[in-house]
Order: structure tokens, then C-alpha cells, then sequence
């Protein structure tokens, strides 16, 4: 088993893989990757099972030890990224596996486009589990802790899948303009006035400061209840990822990967499964738009 030592974790990174759904009904959200895509794929161009543990990188910084013959991907976020290798420095290129040939630093900048990249080094972070998953939950503080400088990370056993032939895939970088996401209309969607309904959909949203993996905040004009229903306490009731949640003062917010299971405030729409990647890569100030969609997805 092979050890890759953290030298700076940068603003925030975490390990994540895909969860641990089907506990709700113990107070236990799914949590796992919040760019689901860039997570499996990070994972499938090393050959990795796409459950396999990554890193999630806040806003780029990450320097990493990597030993020799150590192969990676950096996928998500765009940043420059550079491998270091005897003060060699060579650009890393991203959506692509790359193998060290000695021992090296891997150094993610400052990301460019988007907001968390995914690092995944074949064999998967093998740090313990908890509640079946290597996920970290930071609203319920489960699962490993936030990476910091000086520490190791074991890797799992070599996969049986080799690296595959076609090692770069080519992936637009995540959009710096309008991120337009599909909704469809929430349980309570009949609390809000006709009005709220129509700025819900015709408003060009900004994404708020205060957004993190518990939730989006979207900024913009107030979302009123029917009239009857302004002060009205609601019981709590199951949340799902991707719930718009609107709080007393009108402020929608869509719930993300380590929402509450429960929640006291209407849910006016959802943001279908689809769209919930794009939540991950949204920078603070980034314009939104929501659309109404059919189907099943």
C-alpha cells in the first residue's frame, strides 16, 4: 500500500466518494461528491471503481507528495495545475491520467474556471469509512476530517481495471456566465403567490457568498408567501438534495450534498438530478437562471 502526503490542503479539501445513501431515517444524509460527474470520472481514467475515495478541492491550493509510479487525475475545476518532479515543473493538463515517474509535488492553483476540482490517484483514498462510506459530511462533522498539512493519505490495493488506452477526455471547462439549471415545482409549491412563481423563473438569479455543501443561497428579489400563509410555521419534513428551500425573509436556497434531512421551510421547487452537478462549480456572483423542465429526470 502506497502513501501520498498532504504539503498544503489549500482553502478546503475533503475526501469524498459517492455517499452513503438510505440513512435519512437515522438523521444521516447522503453527503458523498458534490460534482458527481467529475467525481466518476476523475475515478475512470485511472482505472478506479467510481465509488472509489477522491479529494474535493475548495478553490484550488492543493500541493500533494505523490511517489513514483503514482497515477492521477484532476478533473472538475479548471486551475493551473503543474506537476513538480527534481524542480521540473510540467503543466497538468486536466481530465486526464497522469503517471509520476519518480516522486513528485503535485500543485493545483488557483482555479479558473468553476469552484472544486476532484483529485482521484489510482487505487482510491483508502482512509476508514464511516457509516459505509468515506465521505465527509460537514454539517453532521462525519467521515474523515478536513485535510491538512502533513497528512498521509494511504492508497487501496491496485485495481483490477488497468488505466485505460484513451487516458484524456475531452471536457469543456465549467462555464463563467449563466448556469442555467432545470426545476420542477415543489410540495409547496401552492404557499407562494403567483408573482413568486414568475420571478422564480424569469429572475436571473446571482449565487451568493454564503453558499457552501449544505446549500446554495441565491440572491435576488423576495419570494412572498399567499398572503394567508405569511408567519405560517410548517412541520418538518424530509429534504432532498436539490430542494429550493425559501426562507421567511424570501431568499430561496437549494439544498446541497450535506443538507439537513429535515427542514422547516417550503420547498417551492426542486433542481432536477440532472442539473445538481452544475451547483458544485458555481462561483459567488455567478448569474443563474432555473427553467422548467418535464420528464423524468
Amino acid at each position: 500500500m502506497t502513501d501520498v502526503r498532504v504539503i498544503d490542503p489549500g482553502p478546503l479539501a475533503l475526501v469524498h466518494d459517492l455517499g452513503r445513501p438510505g440513512l435519512a431515517s437515522l438523521g444521516v444524509s447522503a453527503s458523498g461528491a458534490f460534482d458527481r460527474a467529475a467525481h466518476r470520472l476523475a475515478n475512470r481514467l485511472v482505472g478506479n471503481d467510481e465509488h472509489a475515495a477522491a479529494i474535493e478541492c475548495l478553490l484550488g491550493g492543493l500541493r500533494l507528495a505523490l511517489p513514483g509510479g503514482t497515477w492521477f487525475a484532476v478533473t472538475g475545476a479548471w486551475s493551473d495545475a503543474v506537476l513538480v518532479t527534481d524542480g521540473v515543473r510540467a503543466t497538468v493538463e486536466p481530465h486526464t491520467a497522469i503517471r509520476t515517474d519518480a516522486d513528485a509535488e503535485l500543485h493545483l492553483g488557483t482555479v479558473t474556471h468553476g469552484l472544486r476540482s476532484t483529485v482521484a490517484l489510482r487505487g482510491g483514498l483508502a482512509v476508514p469509512a464511516v457509516l459505509g462510506s468515506r465521505s465527509r459530511d460537514t454539517l453532521a462533522g462525519l467521515g474523515p476530517e478536513p485535510l491538512r498539512a502533513s497528512d498521509v493519505l494511504p492508497l487501496g490495493p491496485e485495481p483490477v481495471t488497468p488505466v485505460p488506452v484513451a487516458d484524456l477526455v475531452p471536457v469543456d471547462p465549467p462555464t463563467d456566465g449563466v448556469v442555467e439549471l432545470g426545476v420542477r415545482p415543489g410540495p409547496r409549491h401552492e404557499w407562494f403567490t403567483a408573482e413568486a412563481h414568475r420571478l422564480l423563473l424569469a429572475t436571473e438569479w446571482t449565487t451568493s457568498a454564503r453558499s457552501d455543501r449544505t446549500g446554495v443561497r441565491l440572491e435576488g428579489p423576495a419570494l412572498e408567501r399567499e398572503p394567508d400563509l405569511v408567519g405560517a410555521e410548517l412541520a418538518s419534513e424530509g429534504m432532498l438534495r436539490g430542494s429550493i428551500q425559501v426562507s421567511p425573509d424570501g431568499a430561496p436556497t437549494v439544498l446541497g450534498p450535506d443538507h439537513p434531512v429535515t427542514g422547516g421551510y417550503p420547498v417551492i421547487a426542486v433542481v432536477v438530478d440532472a442539473s445538481l452537478d452544475l451547483l458544485a462549480q458555481l462561483r459567488p456572483g455567478q448569474p443563474v437562471r432555473l427553467r422548467l423542465v418535464t420528464g423524468h429526470r
